[in-house]
């Protein structure tokens, strides 16, 4: 059986960010791991504009090509790493754009998290995409990576420099990703 496709997605777009380099080191750790094809997806790539479908995504009557392309990128994944900072004790617009733009392509798929901001570390954005995952049936998991105080693990390189708890958490949530997106294939294909 092949191995999953596990989608990282970036959700920061703004300039100066620090979760292209997060992302880009959590990809490290998930191709190491050997458990997926990884695929890493940059919302400011992507570049979707604010929701613009005349139709509900579940009817999935998709009508703009931008939303043809994001609901094949999405389609392709079995398992999802959302990269993601706290703004105001939540996660971004963009990624909350990025979500609701489809509905059928994330369901029965577990979702990770990789956050980062201040003191909490981002676990108040990642409380918050609990609850708009599991409306859209996925499973979110309880192993995830919080990074407080993130830019002390930045570097001049702009490269991540992980402590031994970021390494830790990574690969318990690579292997929990693992587990459940093998369990909930069946789910997906019956």
């Amino acid at each position: 059986m092949n191995r999953p496709v596990l989608q990282i997605i970036v959700a920061s777009t703004r300039p100066g960010r620090a979760g292209r380099s997060i992302a880009d080191w959590f990809h490290g750790k998930a191709v190491d791991s050997g458990l997926f094809e990884v695929e890493l997806v940059d919302l400011a790539e992507v570049g979707l504009p604010f929701l613009d479908e005349p139709n509900h995504p579940r009817l999935k009557q998709y009508v703009n090509a931008h939303t043809k392309e994001w609901s094949a990128t999405i389609d392709r994944g079995d398992a999802y790493v959302f990269v993601t900072p706290e703004y105001n004790h939540s996660f971004n617009a963009v990624l909350k754009n990025a979500l609701d733009y489809l509905h059928h392509e994330w369901h029965h798929k577990p979702a990770g998290f990789v956050s980062y901001g201040g003191v909490s570390g981002g676990t108040r954005a990642t409380h918050s995409l609990h609850q708009v995952v599991s409306t859209l049936k996925m499973v979110p998991l309880l192993e995830a990576v919080n990074i407080p105080f993130y830019s002390q693990f930045i570097g001049e390189d702009g490269k991540v420099h992980a402590n031994e708890v970021m390494e830790s958490a990574a690969d318990d949530m690579l292997a929990e990703l693992a587990r459940l997106a093998g369990a909930l294939r069946p789910v997906r294909q019956g």
